[in-house]
């Protein structure tokens, strides 16, 4: 270096930086102030610089790629999306477009960018549009409305949502525009609708099918039931052809003119005097049994109504005998269950169906109690206020703890395979739901289950 020119700073770009041992000792003692030091500080310096550069630039490249890595992923969203959607400005003007919403007005994305996208809109929806835009000036609410866009196949109709963009500062750059076929939606709701007619299809059904299977239990118990008074009923017109034979032979020799011995005579013979006796007892006896049959034709009609259909008023303390008794012919267990409480109580409902809840009831009490010693099943109705209460219980060991949680859940149940089907609680809990009550599990000891049900009418006196 010549010590007559002013000492010039390296080109860091081109040249490496120098070490203090790359000039010998005192070489630079012509250069003014700057001594071997202060060269070794500027060279340091201007390392760390290019350093701090290259850091930043390496920096910068990072914050590039991410910037294209955000913009692919904005645009891949823009061309994936099934609805319709825009970024607009504060005016209104499109900055981006899906690909859905070009191809629908098949229109190039290019083309849309920068054009009112209140113009895609017929003019009640171009009109909703603005103002919403408008609001979200002042509010930062997301706007809903409907609006038609206009296609060359004709007005489509959408359900457009409009929410703002803000900046760092909370202040609004414009909005996000979504639309989503309202034919999309409204074929949702009318598949949603169909789903929920088949699901109270299907209810019925099961209220049915537990119907028809509480049935058939007791098909053995209708049998006997009924052939009880008929064949009391038979044997009575048996006696009484019997009479009217012995009958017939007294009057046709009155008729043929026999003297008063000969007929007194025949009268003791026929035991006519003890017969006429029986006679009546015979009538009486045929009467009941025939009233018997017809009583249990009646409960059994009333038993498998269809129990659909409009609601009415019905005592449910006769609802309720009419069911126990039936469970009691059926279960062929000895077992009479009791009814205590008020004599006539009036609600509002269908009676098949709380006939099924009380059958279900009993069926299950008599089950629990069955095999024991002194087995005991009581149903109790009382009045609390507005509210008609059965309670069922049973002498039986009760719900164990680990199951009054599942007691009411389908399918569950504490019977042997093959002998319950784990519905009939489940079921007679949905329709007491549906009457506007409740079924719940009672405190012990032993089994009980309590149904409230609101009252209509007035009790009969």
């Amino acid at each position: 270096m010549d010590p007559a020119m002013p000492p010039q700073p390296p080109d860091s770009r081109s040249t490496p930086p120098l070490s203090p041992s790359a000039t010998a000792p005192g070489a630079l003692s012509g250069a003014g102030d700057f001594t071997d030091e202060a060269w070794v500080s500027v060279l340091s310096a201007v390392d760390r610089t290019y350093a701090d550069l290259i850091a930043h630039q390496e920096q910068l490249e990072r914050q590039n790629e991410e910037l294209h890595d955000m913009q692919r992923f904005i645009v891949s969203i823009m061309e994936s999306v099934n609805e319709i959607m825009a970024v607009v400005d504060r005016e209104g003007r499109m900055e981006e477009v899906s690909a859905s919403l070009a191809g629908l007005t098949r229109v190039d994305k290019t083309a849309l960018v920068g054009r009112a996208v209140a113009d895609l809109f017929a003019p009640e929806g171009a009109q909703l549009l603005a103002q919403a835009l408008q609001d979200l000036r002042l509010s930062r609410n997301v706007a809903l409305f409907e609006a038609d866009l206009i296609t060359p196949d004709g007005p489509a109709p959408f359900e457009i949502a409009l929410s703002a963009r803000v900046n760092d500062h909370n202040r609004l750059i414009g909005a996000v525009l979504v639309g989503r076929p309202l034919g999309e939606l409204r074929q949702a709701y009318s598949d949603l609708a169909r789903s929920h007619q088949q699901l109270q299809d299907a209810q019925s059904q099961l209220v049915r099918n537990e119907k028809l299977a509480s049935l058939g239990r007791l098909l053995a118990g209708v049998a006997h039931e009924l052939n009880n008074p008929i064949s009391f009923v038979y044997a009575n017109a048996h006696a009484l052809e019997k009479y009217l034979g012995r009958f017939e032979t007294y009057f046709d020799r009155v008729q043929a003119g026999a003297d008063r011995a000969e007929l007194v005579h025949l009268r003791e013979e026929l035991k006519l005097e003890r017969n006429l006796r029986n006679l009546r007892e015979a009538i009486q006896g045929a009467r009941d049994g025939a009233e018997r049959v017809r009583d249990i034709v009646a409960d059994l009609r009333r038993l498998s109504a269809e129990g659909s259909g409009t609601q009415a008023s019905f005592d449910l303390v006769e609802t309720a005998r009419i069911a126990a008794n039936w469970v009691e012919r059926g279960s062929k267990t000895g077992i009479t269950p009791q009814i205590t409480g008020v004599p006539a109580l009036l609600v509002t409902g269908t009676p098949g169906h709380i006939q099924q809840i009380v059958m279900n009831l009993v069926q299950n009490a008599m089950d629990a109690v069955r095999g024991l010693e002194d087995p005991q099943v009581h149903l109790s109705i009382t009045r609390e206020g507005d509210t008609a209460v059965l309670e069922v219980r049973d002498s039986g060991p009760g719900v164990a703890d680990e199951n009054r949680d599942a007691i009411f859940d389908p399918f569950f149940t504490t019977k042997p395979v093959g002998q319950g089907t784990g519905l009939g609680l489940s079921i007679s809990h949905k329709i007491a739901e549906e009457h506007g009550g409740s079924l719940t599990l009672g405190p012990g000891p032993g089994g009980c289950f309590r149904l409230e049900l609101p009252i209509g009418g007035k009790a009969r006196p």
